[in-house]
């Protein structure tokens, strides 16, 4: 583990058994927290937990850009998700805890693993919030009631919504969060329905086929080239977000070793049908060029069949969407913060728990981000959802290293015999590390020629960087006093 004092690696992995201060700090983490989450919860969290703005209303911009090639981009990225959420998966059976990967890259990484994964995890949901609340404000300008409203106005009441119920009791998130799953499952069950009826029809209006002609008739997979196609990669990553939400999810329910592995498990099939299946469908029926960024592409197709109030039913589906995703964001971002503000690596009022056992403190950082959104689509409303998009990708694939670097510090920590392996594990490890670990880099790499934005968000890693940085050497006096604090006399001077 990373020394303090000596200056050794902040990212060495630690093959030896966690000192007293990680120990003591690991428990201390989960204090204060009540089990409110049930069964149910946690799987429609699973099943739920990822459909939102990605899908949604992100799979329009990128089919018009993409071209029908999107279906595999798609059936990638979420190969790598998969791994992603089974190797969390694992380290949840080994160890259940609010902290999720912040807590095992403490464990297996050191507390300077656990700073920077987690500071990265806060801008994921720091920037994806804004992007969330800020289609939440395009969702309603679907309905002529709202035209005269401005957008940052609506962004402001969505914002306030999901405050609301993220400083109530977490029961009161798991029953939100559990009918808004079953609301965007039974949605895209009906679209996967309707679309099916469809393409076997072959024909949705007057001359305009369907199937795999459709395709062939416009320009074929790749309309406009291979390099156009992949450069969308890193915005298809953006929508395989919150598939770690179950692992967070699992600090605060009982019997998380029996029902994260089902839940995981889950993930193959919503990833198959929801999301690969979904976007198949889209490419069959019409053509890429049908689909745009300014509306949800469910509800192009559904505004195209003629069915009565169907474009309004999907768009409000949507909407909802959009608002559970930020409002699952804003618990993930609470229960982080708190953990790193036990170990000193967060401000102190980040650690702050309420009467209803909610990190208030947490929270109330996280919603003074959102505030930054409200302003953007004040000034820019136009522009708001794309400005932000790359940075959340970018904070996306840092967290994904990080569960996957974590993970492969567990590992060697059953190689040496320090660690007993849990019985539900991720396949082909470590192969399928270090596989993954290039897989990200090399979308990281997409960035660049993903116009201005993607040249931005690739160079923002330098003031991000140097932010990271200072911020340590302004917080680690405070975490080697705090884990000399937990620890016996005889390890007070070892930090993580």
């Amino acid at each position: 583990m990373a020394n303090l004092s000596t200056g050794e690696s902040e990212f060495a992995v630690s093959s030896d058994t966690p000192s007293a201060p990680a120990k003591t700090l690991l428990t201390a983490e989960d204090a204060a927290y009540s089990k409110g989450l049930k069964k149910r919860h946690i799987q429609m969290i699973a099943v739920g937990g990822a459909i939102g703005t990605g899908l949604f209303l992100g799979a329009g911009s990128r089919l018009n850009t993409a071209g029908p090639f999107l279906v595999v981009l798609y059936a990638i990225a979420g190969i790598f998700a998969f791994i992603v959420v089974r190797a969390l998966g694992e380290l949840v059976v080994y160890r259940p805890t609010s902290g999720s990967f912040v807590s095992y890259a403490r464990e297996f990484m050191g507390e300077k693993g656990a700073y920077v994964s987690g500071w990265m995890y806060f801008l994921v949901w720091a920037t994806g919030g804004i992007a969330d609340i800020t289609a939440v404000a395009i969702y309603t300008q679907y309905w002529s009631i709202f035209e005269d409203v401005p957008q940052w106005i609506v962004a402001l009441l969505a914002m306030l919504f999901v405050l609301a119920i993220n400083l109530s009791a977490v029961k009161y998130f798991g029953e939100t969060e559990y009918w808004a799953a079953m609301i965007k499952v039974a949605a895209i069950v009906a679209f996967l329905a309707i679309g099916s009826f469809f393409l076997v029809k072959r024909d949705i209006e007057a001359g305009a086929l369907t199937g795999p002609q459709l395709i062939a008739d416009n320009g074929g997979m790749l309309p406009h080239g291979l390099v156009a196609a992949i450069i969308v990669l890193p915005g298809v990553v953006f929508a395989y977000a919150a598939l770690e939400m179950v692992s967070i999810a699992a600090g605060e329910t009982e019997e998380p070793r029996k029902i994260v592995p089902k839940a995981t498990n889950a993930v193959v099939w919503r990833i198959g049908v929801f999301y690969v299946g979904s976007i198949a469908l889209l490419a069959l029926l019409m053509p890429w060029s049908a689909y745009s960024a300014n509306e949800s592409p469910f509800v192009t197709f559904m505004n195209s069949v003629g069915i009565p109030g169907a474009g309004g039913i999907m768009n409000f589906v949507v909407l909802a969407a959009a608002l559970s995703s930020v409002n699952s964001g804003l618990y993930a971002t609470g229960r982080i913060l708190r953990s790193m503000a036990v170990a000193g690596s967060a401000p102190g009022f980040t650690g702050v728990m309420n009467k209803r056992q909610v990190p208030a403190g947490a929270v109330a950082l996280t919603v003074s981000c959102y505030l930054i959104g409200i302003v953007l689509n004040y000034l820019a409303p136009s522009d708001a959802f794309n400005i932000i998009l790359n940075f959340t990708a970018l904070g996306i694939l840092a967290t994904w290293a990080f569960v996957i670097l974590a993970h492969l510090g567990y590992l060697r920590g059953v190689k040496s015999g320090s660690v007993q392996r849990a019985s539900f594990r991720l396949p082909f490890a470590p192969y399928s590390n270090y596989v993954t670990l290039v897989f990200l880099l090399c979308v990281y790499g997409l960035l660049w020629f993903d116009g201005v934005p993607g040249k931005a968000t690739v160079l923002a890693v330098i003031p991000l960087g140097l932010l990271l940085w200072g911020g340590w050497y302004l917080v680690r006096g405070k975490v080697a006093r705090t884990a000399a604090e937990y620890a016996p006399a005889n390890n007070s001077t070892e930090s993580q």
